[in-house]
């Protein structure tokens, strides 16, 4: 069976939540299944068109299969909060959600001026805290060069706010 495959047939849907009409991806039975997890590790490792200089996970489910991901390639990864949650100085960027804003944050010395960046998240929905994941990378000097996720919600479009960063995005399975 091939990856995307196994993928699908893990991920529970949860009808109804958080509120009527979603269907909630939900990915944490993926977590039950070691062998799985390393598959997906090496899928996301098998898609990079370059080396990243560090994986930057966005809170929270970001963060598992991010570090996992640099990990294995030996690289630094790179938290991205919301905003308060980290301990030492940060530096931050403001975005829309569909009803208010946000803002995210990581440590002003997490990256290297010049270095290349993958920035990796659990779910592509409308694109817009990934988006804002990238304009941080960009704030400190560093370059994305990709941007991981387990799952794309090609009928949210989400892929259209991330080109203005790179074209190199990679979806394991999509819905």
């Amino acid at each position: 069976m091939s990856l995307e495959a196994e993928i699908k047939k893990t991920i529970r849907d949860i009808p109804d939540f958080p509120k009527p009409g979603i269907v909630f991806k939900d990915i944490t039975p993926l977590f039950y299944d070691q062998k799985l997890c390393t598959d997906i590790v090496d899928g996301f490792i098998q898609k990079m068109k370059t080396r990243p200089d560090a994986i930057l996970g966005i809170e929270s489910r970001g963060f598992l299969f991010g570090f996992l991901t640099a990990n294995k390639l030996g690289v630094p990864f790179v938290l991205v909060r919301k905003a308060g949650k980290l301990p030492y100085k940060t530096i931050k960027v403001d975005y829309d959600l569909e009803y208010g804003s946000a803002t995210i944050e990581m440590h002003e010395d997490a990256l290297k001026r010049g270095w290349n960046v993958i920035i990796h998240d659990d779910l592509l929905a409308t694109g817009g805290t990934a988006e804002a994941a990238a304009r941080l990378v960009e704030k400190a000097g560093a370059k994305v060069a990709g941007f991981d996720f387990i799952v794309g919600l090609e009928f949210l479009n989400g892929k259209s706010k991330l080109v203005n960063h790179t074209n190199n995005i990679t979806c394991l399975v999509q819905y």
